[in-house]
């Protein structure tokens, strides 16, 4: 009889204990920190979370006091304290202000937004706001985010973001069903630009994207040739 040599308690692949990816696809290397002016939470999808190509995990190490919670269906007290929780940036350490989430969505007509924010104006609904700003994304094919959103409503009360007269998404490895359709990272980056007015600033994010999207296209080659035997 063979005998395996693998102990069934230890993984087969070492995993990154920082990205939580094999560490022959690590992508801790393309990570650049940046000093973000406004709070991010990204709500990811559990269908999200071990797929190689998504590019999440990568914009929340990039972006050190952001927060990312796995999940479809949201228990409402815990997505309302998600939303609303007390500033993470460290600028409003000690400031007890409330939070103003604001979600980041395309035009939608089967989703119609409540209210909008104007990332020019830094507006809602042409009323500033008085409180500090939470950007939040939800990370999903587009069929899995609109059912998020229709799945929690206190995301469909938010006031809503949509991103204008962006450029074409460089997510090669994944089919988007619409040209204007942007990754997650590509997403938030663009948002970023917009709420800070700074696009030089985030270069660096949408460059560790390419050489990301590059090692992904690269290990699926590799991986389709050794299925092959070339």
């Amino acid at each position: 009889m063979l005998m395996s040599s693998h102990d069934p308690f230890q993984p087969r692949r070492q995993l990154c204990s920082s990205c939580q990816r094999a560490q022959t696809a690590c992508i801790c290397h393309w990570i650049s920190p940046i000093n973000h002016l406004f709070d991010v939470l990204i709500l990811q999808h559990p269908l999200e979370a071990g797929s190689a190509k998504n590019s999440a995990r990568l914009l929340h190490l990039s972006l050190p006091h952001s927060k990312l919670a796995v999940g479809e269906i949201f228990d409402p007290a815990e997505l309302h304290a998600l939303l609303h929780a007390p500033s993470m940036l460290p600028s409003a350490a000690g400031i007890d202000q409330p939070v103003q989430p604001v979600l980041l969505y395309t035009e939608d007509a089967g989703t119609p937004a409540g209210s909008r924010f104007d990332a020019r104006t830094m507006s809602i609904d042409g009323q500033p706001p008085s409180e500090r700003l939470r950007l939040v994304i939800l990370d999903g094919t587009w069929r899995k985010s609109r059912k998020m959103l229709h799945e929690n409503p206190l995301l469909q009360t938010l006031p809503r973001l949509a991103l204008q007269d962006t450029p074409l998404s460089q997510y090669v490895i994944r089919k988007a069903h619409k040209p204007e359709q942007l990754s997650t990272l590509e997403a938030a980056g663009y948002a970023l630009m917009q709420l800070e007015k700074n696009s030089e600033k985030y270069h660096p994010l949408l460059t560790a994207f390419d050489g990301f999207v590059l090692q992904q296209s690269q290990l699926r080659s590799r991986g389709q040739a050794s299925r092959r035997g070339d």
